[in-house]
Protein backbone atom coordinates (compact mmCIF):
# COMPACT_ATOMS: atom_id res chain seq x y z
CA UNK A 1 0.00 0.00 0.00
CA UNK A 2 2.62 2.57 0.70
CA UNK A 3 2.57 5.96 2.02
CA UNK A 4 -0.24 8.48 1.49
CA UNK A 5 1.49 11.24 0.24
CA UNK A 6 -0.96 11.10 -2.75
CA UNK A 7 -3.22 14.12 -1.86
CA UNK A 8 0.04 16.44 -1.82
CA UNK A 9 1.53 15.47 -5.21
CA UNK A 10 0.57 17.34 -8.34
CA UNK A 11 -0.90 15.21 -10.79
CA UNK A 12 -1.43 15.37 -14.52
CA UNK A 13 -3.88 14.23 -17.18
CA UNK A 14 -2.03 11.81 -19.46
CA UNK A 15 -3.33 9.91 -22.71
CA UNK A 16 -1.95 6.99 -23.91
CA UNK A 17 -0.69 8.83 -27.36
CA UNK A 18 1.02 10.86 -25.23
CA UNK A 19 3.14 7.97 -23.45
CA UNK A 20 3.89 6.41 -26.95
CA UNK A 21 7.01 5.45 -27.58
CA UNK A 22 7.68 5.55 -23.72
CA UNK A 23 8.92 2.53 -21.32
CA UNK A 24 7.10 2.27 -18.23
CA UNK A 25 9.11 0.00 -15.01
CA UNK A 26 5.49 -1.41 -13.87
CA UNK A 27 5.72 -2.87 -10.44
CA UNK A 28 4.77 -6.17 -11.05
CA UNK A 29 2.84 -7.61 -7.69
CA UNK A 30 1.09 -3.57 -7.66
CA UNK A 31 -0.30 -4.54 -11.13
CA UNK A 32 -0.76 -8.26 -10.69
CA UNK A 33 -2.61 -8.08 -7.43
CA UNK A 34 -4.94 -5.37 -8.83
CA UNK A 35 -5.78 -8.07 -11.34
CA UNK A 36 -6.67 -10.49 -9.00
CA UNK A 37 -9.03 -7.92 -7.01
CA UNK A 38 -10.97 -6.80 -9.67
CA UNK A 39 -11.19 -9.16 -12.39
CA UNK A 40 -13.64 -11.81 -10.63
CA UNK A 41 -17.01 -13.76 -11.05
CA UNK A 42 -20.03 -12.34 -9.62
CA UNK A 43 -19.98 -14.43 -6.15
CA UNK A 44 -16.35 -12.81 -6.12
CA UNK A 45 -14.37 -15.92 -7.05
CA UNK A 46 -11.12 -15.92 -9.41
CA UNK A 47 -11.60 -16.52 -12.77
CA UNK A 48 -10.54 -20.17 -13.54
CA UNK A 49 -9.49 -22.65 -16.04
CA UNK A 50 -11.32 -26.02 -16.15
CA UNK A 51 -9.08 -27.56 -13.81
CA UNK A 52 -9.69 -24.79 -11.06
CA UNK A 53 -6.59 -23.15 -11.94
CA UNK A 54 -6.75 -19.40 -11.25
CA UNK A 55 -6.60 -17.12 -14.58
CA UNK A 56 -7.44 -13.68 -13.61
CA UNK A 57 -3.82 -12.47 -13.40
CA UNK A 58 -3.22 -14.57 -16.73
CA UNK A 59 -6.33 -12.19 -18.12
CA UNK A 60 -5.22 -9.22 -17.15
CA UNK A 61 -1.41 -9.36 -17.69
CA UNK A 62 -2.38 -10.75 -21.53
CA UNK A 63 -5.23 -8.02 -22.05
CA UNK A 64 -3.58 -4.90 -20.60
CA UNK A 65 0.06 -5.77 -21.52
CA UNK A 66 -1.73 -6.20 -25.34
CA UNK A 67 -3.27 -2.84 -24.90
CA UNK A 68 -0.07 -0.87 -23.92
CA UNK A 69 2.07 -2.42 -26.72
CA UNK A 70 -1.33 -1.10 -29.03
CA UNK A 71 -0.44 2.52 -28.34
CA UNK A 72 3.51 2.13 -28.94
CA UNK A 73 4.14 1.74 -25.16
CA UNK A 74 7.19 -0.27 -24.02
CA UNK A 75 6.30 -2.01 -20.67
CA UNK A 76 8.77 -4.22 -18.23
CA UNK A 77 8.10 -5.50 -15.18
CA UNK A 78 9.78 -5.52 -12.13
CA UNK A 79 9.16 -8.72 -9.71
CA UNK A 80 10.07 -7.81 -5.81
CA UNK A 81 12.95 -9.93 -3.84
CA UNK A 82 13.86 -10.32 -0.61
CA UNK A 83 11.79 -7.93 1.37
CA UNK A 84 13.79 -5.54 4.07
CA UNK A 85 13.44 -6.92 7.76
CA UNK A 86 11.60 -3.86 8.37
CA UNK A 87 8.60 -4.43 6.41
CA UNK A 88 8.31 -7.49 8.80
CA UNK A 89 5.16 -5.70 10.55
CA UNK A 90 3.61 -4.76 7.13
CA UNK A 91 3.79 -8.18 5.66
CA UNK A 92 2.23 -9.65 8.90
CA UNK A 93 -0.84 -6.91 9.22
CA UNK A 94 -1.80 -7.75 5.41
CA UNK A 95 -1.63 -11.33 6.41
CA UNK A 96 -3.96 -10.69 9.15
CA UNK A 97 -6.38 -8.72 6.67
CA UNK A 98 -6.68 -11.09 4.21
CA UNK A 99 -7.33 -14.24 6.75
CA UNK A 100 -10.23 -11.65 7.96
CA UNK A 101 -11.49 -11.02 4.50
CA UNK A 102 -11.56 -14.75 4.17
CA UNK A 103 -13.40 -15.60 7.34
CA UNK A 104 -16.00 -12.59 6.45
CA UNK A 105 -16.58 -13.84 2.91
CA UNK A 106 -16.98 -17.14 4.43
CA UNK A 107 -20.20 -15.75 6.66
CA UNK A 108 -21.45 -14.25 3.22
CA UNK A 109 -21.11 -17.29 1.44
CA UNK A 110 -23.26 -19.23 4.16
CA UNK A 111 -25.33 -16.61 3.80
CA UNK A 112 -25.85 -16.16 0.12
CA UNK A 113 -24.82 -12.91 0.50
CA UNK A 114 -23.24 -11.84 -3.28
CA UNK A 115 -22.51 -8.18 -2.81
CA UNK A 116 -20.49 -8.94 0.21
CA UNK A 117 -18.52 -12.30 -0.85
CA UNK A 118 -17.67 -10.15 -4.19
CA UNK A 119 -16.44 -6.82 -1.61
CA UNK A 120 -14.86 -9.47 0.86
CA UNK A 121 -12.98 -12.19 -1.83
CA UNK A 122 -11.25 -8.94 -3.05
CA UNK A 123 -9.51 -8.73 0.16
CA UNK A 124 -8.21 -12.50 0.61
CA UNK A 125 -6.22 -11.72 -3.02
CA UNK A 126 -2.49 -13.05 -2.65
CA UNK A 127 0.37 -13.76 -5.02
CA UNK A 128 1.35 -17.33 -4.66
CA UNK A 129 4.31 -18.89 -6.35
CA UNK A 130 2.63 -19.99 -8.56
CA UNK A 131 0.74 -16.87 -10.24
CA UNK A 132 4.19 -15.70 -10.03
CA UNK A 133 5.74 -18.70 -12.07
CA UNK A 134 2.82 -18.30 -14.65
CA UNK A 135 2.89 -14.18 -14.74
CA UNK A 136 6.65 -14.40 -15.80
CA UNK A 137 5.90 -17.19 -18.06
CA UNK A 138 3.16 -15.44 -20.37
CA UNK A 139 5.25 -12.12 -19.96
CA UNK A 140 7.99 -14.40 -21.71
CA UNK A 141 5.34 -15.84 -24.04
CA UNK A 142 4.45 -12.20 -24.86
CA UNK A 143 8.16 -11.09 -25.80
CA UNK A 144 7.72 -8.67 -22.87
CA UNK A 145 10.77 -8.42 -20.61
CA UNK A 146 10.74 -8.50 -16.80
CA UNK A 147 13.34 -7.98 -13.79
CA UNK A 148 13.67 -9.72 -10.88
CA UNK A 149 14.95 -7.23 -7.95
CA UNK A 150 17.17 -7.22 -5.65
CA UNK A 151 14.25 -5.82 -3.15
CA UNK A 152 11.57 -3.95 -3.67
CA UNK A 153 10.20 -3.43 -6.86
CA UNK A 154 9.32 0.20 -6.50
CA UNK A 155 13.24 0.89 -5.55
CA UNK A 156 14.56 -0.76 -8.82
CA UNK A 157 12.08 0.65 -11.10
CA UNK A 158 13.28 4.07 -9.81
CA UNK A 159 16.71 3.16 -10.21
CA UNK A 160 15.97 2.40 -13.55
CA UNK A 161 13.84 5.41 -14.72
CA UNK A 162 17.17 7.77 -12.39
CA UNK A 163 19.73 5.41 -15.18
CA UNK A 164 17.70 6.81 -18.05
CA UNK A 165 16.67 2.67 -18.71
CA UNK A 166 12.94 3.78 -18.72
CA UNK A 167 11.00 6.87 -18.58
CA UNK A 168 8.33 6.04 -16.34
CA UNK A 169 6.97 4.12 -13.24
CA UNK A 170 4.17 2.57 -13.32
CA UNK A 171 2.34 1.77 -10.49
CA UNK A 172 -0.66 3.18 -8.26
CA UNK A 173 1.83 3.73 -4.79
CA UNK A 174 3.66 6.43 -4.54
CA UNK A 175 6.76 4.66 -2.58
CA UNK A 176 8.73 5.26 -6.26
CA UNK A 177 9.33 8.98 -5.66
CA UNK A 178 10.83 8.42 -1.79
CA UNK A 179 13.08 6.18 -3.89
CA UNK A 180 14.38 8.56 -6.43
CA UNK A 181 11.94 8.05 -9.45
CA UNK A 182 11.36 11.54 -11.07
CA UNK A 183 8.11 10.40 -13.22
CA UNK A 184 5.21 8.11 -12.27
CA UNK A 185 2.28 6.96 -14.29
CA UNK A 186 -0.67 5.80 -12.25
CA UNK A 187 -4.27 4.62 -13.33
CA UNK A 188 -2.71 2.40 -16.34
CA UNK A 189 -5.33 0.96 -18.50
CA UNK A 190 -7.70 2.29 -16.18
CA UNK A 191 -10.47 4.56 -17.45
CA UNK A 192 -14.17 5.44 -17.27
CA UNK A 193 -15.19 4.88 -12.91
CA UNK A 194 -13.99 2.74 -10.40
CA UNK A 195 -16.11 1.83 -7.42
CA UNK A 196 -15.27 3.32 -3.55
CA UNK A 197 -14.49 0.28 -1.47
CA UNK A 198 -17.71 -0.05 0.62
CA UNK A 199 -19.16 2.56 -0.71
CA UNK A 200 -22.02 2.41 -3.26
CA UNK A 201 -19.90 5.00 -4.80
CA UNK A 202 -17.81 5.83 -7.73
CA UNK A 203 -15.42 8.05 -9.25
CA UNK A 204 -13.72 8.93 -12.02
CA UNK A 205 -10.52 7.16 -13.11
CA UNK A 206 -7.99 8.06 -15.95
CA UNK A 207 -4.41 8.11 -16.36
CA UNK A 208 -2.32 10.51 -14.43
CA UNK A 209 1.62 11.55 -14.49
CA UNK A 210 2.96 12.67 -11.63
CA UNK A 211 6.27 14.58 -11.57
CA UNK A 212 8.99 14.27 -8.75
CA UNK A 213 10.23 17.63 -9.13
CA UNK A 214 7.25 19.70 -9.78
CA UNK A 215 5.83 17.81 -6.74
CA UNK A 216 9.09 18.86 -4.80
CA UNK A 217 8.95 22.53 -5.96
CA UNK A 218 5.08 23.22 -5.23
CA UNK A 219 5.60 21.68 -2.00
CA UNK A 220 8.82 23.64 -1.59
CA UNK A 221 10.33 20.12 -0.11
CA UNK A 222 13.50 18.69 -1.08
CA UNK A 223 13.44 15.04 -1.65
CA UNK A 224 14.94 14.05 2.04
CA UNK A 225 11.98 16.45 3.50
CA UNK A 226 9.72 14.50 1.23
CA UNK A 227 11.00 10.83 2.67
CA UNK A 228 10.95 12.97 6.41
CA UNK A 229 7.34 14.00 5.85
CA UNK A 230 6.63 10.13 4.73
CA UNK A 231 7.87 8.64 7.60
CA UNK A 232 5.47 10.95 9.87
CA UNK A 233 2.67 9.80 7.93
CA UNK A 234 4.05 5.65 7.75
CA UNK A 235 5.84 3.94 5.32
CA UNK A 236 5.95 -0.07 4.40
CA UNK A 237 8.84 0.04 7.32
CA UNK A 238 6.92 2.35 9.88
CA UNK A 239 3.26 3.37 11.32
CA UNK A 240 4.24 6.93 12.00
CA UNK A 241 3.71 9.25 14.22
CA UNK A 242 -0.36 8.60 15.67
CA UNK A 243 -3.23 10.68 14.63
CA UNK A 244 -0.67 12.67 11.40
CA UNK A 245 -2.05 13.02 8.23
CA UNK A 246 -0.64 13.77 4.67
CA UNK A 247 -1.61 17.76 5.69
CA UNK A 248 -0.25 17.85 9.63
CA UNK A 249 2.98 15.78 8.33
CA UNK A 250 3.60 18.51 5.54
CA UNK A 251 3.21 21.36 8.27
CA UNK A 252 5.55 20.03 10.69
CA UNK A 253 8.06 19.75 8.18
CA UNK A 254 7.16 23.09 7.02
CA UNK A 255 7.99 23.89 10.62
CA UNK A 256 10.89 21.85 11.87
CA UNK A 257 12.26 20.98 8.39
CA UNK A 258 13.23 17.51 9.36
CA UNK A 259 11.88 14.28 10.99
CA UNK A 260 14.42 14.53 13.86
CA UNK A 261 13.68 17.70 15.22
CA UNK A 262 9.58 17.27 15.38
CA UNK A 263 10.58 14.07 17.23
CA UNK A 264 12.52 15.96 19.50
CA UNK A 265 10.36 19.31 19.88
CA UNK A 266 6.80 18.28 19.52
CA UNK A 267 7.76 15.17 21.67
CA UNK A 268 6.31 12.28 19.12
CA UNK A 269 6.95 8.81 18.05
CA UNK A 270 7.07 7.00 15.10
CA UNK A 271 6.31 3.68 16.00
CA UNK A 272 9.16 1.91 14.95
CA UNK A 273 11.43 -0.64 16.27
CA UNK A 274 13.67 0.74 13.95
CA UNK A 275 15.35 3.73 13.61
CA UNK A 276 14.52 6.98 11.36
CA UNK A 277 17.78 7.27 9.89
CA UNK A 278 18.12 3.58 9.13
CA UNK A 279 14.52 4.13 7.21
CA UNK A 280 15.57 7.36 5.72
CA UNK A 281 18.95 5.61 4.75
CA UNK A 282 16.54 2.62 2.93
CA UNK A 283 14.91 5.32 0.35
CA UNK A 284 18.20 6.84 -0.44
CA UNK A 285 20.00 4.13 -0.94
CA UNK A 286 17.80 0.67 -1.75
CA UNK A 287 19.24 -2.29 -2.77
CA UNK A 288 19.21 -2.44 -7.09
CA UNK A 289 20.42 -4.41 -9.85
CA UNK A 290 22.19 -2.98 -12.92
CA UNK A 291 21.75 -6.90 -14.60
CA UNK A 292 19.24 -6.95 -16.62
CA UNK A 293 18.69 -6.67 -20.84
CA UNK A 294 15.27 -4.49 -22.22
CA UNK A 295 14.20 -6.14 -25.19
CA UNK A 296 10.44 -6.56 -26.70
CA UNK A 297 10.61 -9.56 -28.70
CA UNK A 298 7.85 -10.92 -31.44
CA UNK A 299 5.33 -13.20 -28.96
CA UNK A 300 6.01 -16.62 -29.52
CA UNK A 301 2.61 -17.12 -31.03
CA UNK A 302 2.09 -20.85 -31.30
CA UNK A 303 2.91 -21.62 -28.05
CA UNK A 304 1.34 -18.93 -26.51
CA UNK A 305 -1.69 -20.25 -28.56
CA UNK A 306 -1.52 -23.48 -26.93
CA UNK A 307 -0.74 -22.25 -23.11
CA UNK A 308 -3.61 -20.12 -23.28
CA UNK A 309 -6.22 -22.15 -25.49
CA UNK A 310 -5.47 -25.46 -24.57
CA UNK A 311 -3.88 -25.29 -21.45
CA UNK A 312 -5.60 -22.66 -19.51
CA UNK A 313 -9.25 -22.59 -21.86
CA UNK A 314 -8.74 -18.93 -23.21
CA UNK A 315 -10.91 -17.73 -26.45
CA UNK A 316 -9.24 -18.29 -29.60
CA UNK A 317 -10.70 -15.18 -30.79
CA UNK A 318 -9.23 -13.25 -27.80
CA UNK A 319 -5.82 -14.89 -27.95
CA UNK A 320 -5.21 -14.46 -31.86
CA UNK A 321 -6.50 -11.25 -31.70
CA UNK A 322 -4.33 -9.92 -29.28
CA UNK A 323 -1.15 -11.69 -30.36
CA UNK A 324 -1.74 -9.75 -33.49
CA UNK A 325 -1.70 -6.54 -31.30
CA UNK A 326 2.09 -7.86 -30.22
CA UNK A 327 3.35 -8.62 -33.30
CA UNK A 328 2.36 -5.52 -35.29
CA UNK A 329 3.32 -3.73 -32.14
CA UNK A 330 7.13 -4.82 -32.45
CA UNK A 331 6.92 -4.70 -36.32
CA UNK A 332 6.19 -1.39 -35.92
CA UNK A 333 8.99 -0.21 -34.09
CA UNK A 334 11.40 -2.43 -35.89
CA UNK A 335 10.35 -0.40 -39.16
CA UNK A 336 10.63 3.03 -37.14
CA UNK A 337 13.92 1.97 -35.97
CA UNK A 338 14.59 1.64 -40.10
CA UNK A 339 12.55 4.79 -40.88
CA UNK A 340 14.88 6.91 -38.39
CA UNK A 341 18.41 5.76 -39.71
Amino acid sequence: MGTQIGALLTKNPITYEELSGKVIAIDAYNTIYQFLSAIRQRDGSLLTDSSGNPTSHLTGLFSRTSKLRDSSIKPVFIFDGKPPDMKRDTLDKRKECKQDAARKYEIAKDEGNIENMKKYAQGTSRITPQILEESKKILDLMGIPYVQAESEAEAQAAFMVTRGDADSVGSQDYDSFLFGAENVVRNMGSSGKRKVPGKKAYISITPEDISLSESLANLELTREQLIDMSICIGTDFNEGIYRVGAKTALKLIQKHENIDTIIRKEDKDIRSEYPVEEIRNFFLDPPVTSDYDLKWKKPRSNDLFDYLVNERDFSEKLVNGNTKTLMDAVGGECQSCLDNW
